[in-house]
């Protein structure tokens, strides 16, 4: 009996440990381990669209830079936008992130500590609040962040990893995930160092536009068809094509040859393929020759997308072309790391990645990858298309460089069926320069069939011509691959990879007059390095030169000088106080011959100029000269400033680029005002 007693006691204890390890069980499940984030990590790198996370102490350093208010764009620091927003204090703590789309316009603002900067758009934006799980919720307990293509190293590469730890936090019920210690997350960095920049993606799109001439182009609704003896006859057809068939063989020979004779016969057979009747004209096959390269491309570091059509008009035989026109341009390309590197979407109803950027790093393995890819289908939506690459394509973790321009090139059989216009302005916005290489465009009867009239100008990067080809036949088109290359390496045309950050020659004119003193005039080089520091600086970008004057003139960096970011923040902390009076308009002369003669013709000349004083000497005339030369001339003056003599050195309208304050102290209250003119100044620039 006693034993009895004993093994039921047992028994109890041991249910009561299963019963509380059972419970502690679920007390653990009930946590969330929240990813710790450093300072400096920025919206766009981590890819999960909402998260929440834990942001150190410190982050309010001004090196931490934040653009917006309430609402930030996606490369601001995000605890910086936490602590500008009051979500955290400088202590750090947990925020919650969602990404939101991106805005036409960012508005800075003095904040908690941090003075956010404007921006006039952006693709992608972010807002942070207090860090707590909403209900039914999951989040994350690790971060997913997108990693950068892979970058030739002299020697060997070098490992750079991102480490996510993670910090236990309590949920509300229903919450829960799965604790994991840490992510890491490896991308390839090379061991050269580069100038730090503000990460804008520069993107170029050419466009290649085909009309075989043979069938009209219907309506949205309707698709076009071409050749019957592809095996991508769209099923609507199927039960024509069948009756077709025989009658395509019956005059099979003679179709064959007299395949394209001139445009009489042309405008014939662009009647008999016509969707009504089903039938398609047979054509031969073009051999290409395979053109000329050297042994590496590294002048042309170039981020390359093909937007390939894969309706059903273009056919069986013209997929094929246009796949070896695309190996031809590979090839001719010479891609590889150190330079050119090419990823590929297919279009049709909806647009879909074949391979991205960092997928084949050389062009043997590419052109083997475009002769496997399969035809799709369906209608040619080009804007549809443009759209994706300008949202989806030119991410990091596609390989994209931020280095290297970005070029999408369009190919389209005949016209698009939905509008390109809008879609290929945001485009441009964002960067990307739009090529149309068109083939064979709508004749007269044709044209009442294209939705959107004059596409290709609404689309380009500019009008000029340049970012425009037409091509003939599709059976000419191996002639213009080392055209389309020439251009497409040609950096300094590729207007639309310029942007109001990385396209200017700025020249700072700094009053170093016995009035300024030692200790105002360290703030005033503050100011200076401040408005330096938002653009992207390299010699093929922005530079950045400055000239100190008093009765004389000194040069004291040229735009040649210094090719990184670093390197022109140095070179502002070194300059050297002067004192001695204040002769403005001869420091004006002296800048136009030292610093803007010498810009590049592709270059926004922009002069800075900052006085606390009226001028010895007339200001008027040589202001007028460098404004007839081109200059954009903004005027900052402090304290005895002359007005008058302000609005004579700025460009017109005045109120846009003069600026007074009475103290040096309140120079920072101009950064954001005047990165916003430049901006929107480079961003209304007429497109022909």
């Amino acid at each position: 009996m006693k034993s009895r007693t004993t093994i039921a006691t047992i028994f109890a204890l041991l249910l009561t440990c299963i019963y509380a390890t059972k419970e502690a069980t679920k007390k653990k499940k009930s946590k969330l381990y929240v990813p710790q984030i450093d300072c400096d990590i920025k919206a766009a790198k981590i890819i999960n669209p909402e998260f929440i996370a834990k942001c150190p102490s410190g982050c309010q350093d001004v090196k931490y830079r934040v653009y917006g208010t309430d609402i930030y764009a996606s490369f601001s620091s995000i605890c910086g936008a936490a602590i500008h927003s009051g979500t955290i204090d400088k202590s750090g703590g947990k925020i919650l992130v969602q990404k939101v789309a991106g805005q036409s316009g960012y508005k800075g603002s003095f904040s908690n500590g941090i003075r956010s900067l404007s921006l006039p758009r952006w693709r992608e934006s972010f807002i942070v609040s207090e860090g707590k799980p909403k209900k039914g919720v999951q989040y994350p307990s690790t971060l997913e962040y997108s990693s950068s293509s892979n970058t030739p190293v002299k020697g060997g590469s070098q490992r750079k990893e991102y480490r996510t730890t993670a910090v236990p936090l309590q949920t509300t019920q229903g919450a829960f995930t799965t604790a994991k210690a840490a992510i890491r997350t490896t991308e390839f960095v090379s061991t050269t160092p580069k100038p730090t920049t503000i990460p804008t993606t520069v993107t170029t799109t050419i466009t290649i536009q085909a009309t075989t001439g043979v069938a009209t182009k219907p309506p949205v609704a309707i698709h076009k068809v071409r050749d019957i003896g592809s095996s991508n006859v769209h099923p609507a057809y199927s039960s024509v094509a069948a009756v077709a068939s025989r009658q395509v063989q019956a005059v099979q020979g003679r179709t064959q040859n007299q395949a394209f004779r001139g445009s009489s016969s042309h405008a014939s057979n662009r009647n008999i393929a016509r969707p009504n009747t089903g039938l398609q004209r047979q054509e031969p096959i073009v051999s290409f020759r395979k053109p000329s390269t050297s042994p590496a491309n590294l002048d042309c570091k170039v981020d390359l997308s093909f937007l390939i059509d894969g309706s059903w008009s273009i056919g069986k035989r013209r997929f094929q072309i246009q796949k070896q026109f695309l190996k031809n341009v590979a090839q001719a390309l010479d891609v590889g790391p150190a330079g050119p590197l090419m990823g590929i979407i297919q279009y049709g109803d909806d647009p879909s990645t074949e391979f991205n950027l960092k997928t084949y790093t050389n062009s043997k393995d590419l052109q083997n990858a475009i002769e496997k890819i399969l035809q799709k289908g369906g209608l040619s939506n080009v804007g549809r298309a443009l759209s994706f690459v300008n949202k989806n394509f030119f991410e990091d973790a596609n390989g994209n460089r931020g280095s290297a321009p970005n070029v999408a090139i369009v190919m389209v059989d005949g016209w698009p069926t939905d509008k390109v216009e809008e879609a290929s302005r945001l485009a441009r916005e964002s960067g990307i320069n739009i090529f149309f290489v068109t083939i064979e465009g709508p004749d007269e009867n044709e044209k009442q069939n294209v939705i959107e009239t004059n596409f290709v100008d609404k689309a380009v990067c500019r009008t000029n011509g340049y970012y425009s080809i037409n091509v003939p036949s599709w059976f000419s088109l191996h002639k213009v691959v080392q055209q389309l290359v020439k251009r497409v390496c040609d950096s300094d045309r590729l207007a639309c990879s310029k942007t109001c950050l990385n396209a200017a020659d700025i020249g700072f004119v700094i009053d170093g007059s016995s009035s300024v003193g030692t200790g105002n005039f360290r703030t005033l080089l503050q100011f200076v390095a401040n408005i330096s520091k938002e653009f992207e600086i390299s010699d093929t970008d922005t530079r950045i030169g400055a000239v100190q004057y008093t009765y004389e003139q000194r040069l004291e960096f040229g735009f040649d000088k210094h090719r990184t970011k670093q390197d022109v923040l140095n070179a502002i902390k070194r300059i050297n106080y002067w004192s001695g009076g204040t002769s403005t308009g001869a420091a004006i002369n002296y800048a136009f011959e030292q610093l803007f003669s010498k810009s590049k013709p592709n270059k926004r000349k922009i002069m800075i100029l900052i006085t606390d004083g009226r001028s010895y000497d007339d200001v008027r005339g040589p202001a007028a000269a460098a404004h007839q030369n081109g200059v954009i001339a903004y005027s900052v003056g402090i304290a005895w400033a002359a007005q008058d003599e302000l609005e004579a050195i700025a460009t017109d309208p005045d109120k846009e680029h003069s600026f007074f304050v009475d103290e040096f102290d309140s120079l920072y209250r101009f950064v954001p005002r005047i990165i916003q003119n430049i901006c929107t100044e480079f961003n209304s620039q007429p497109r022909n």
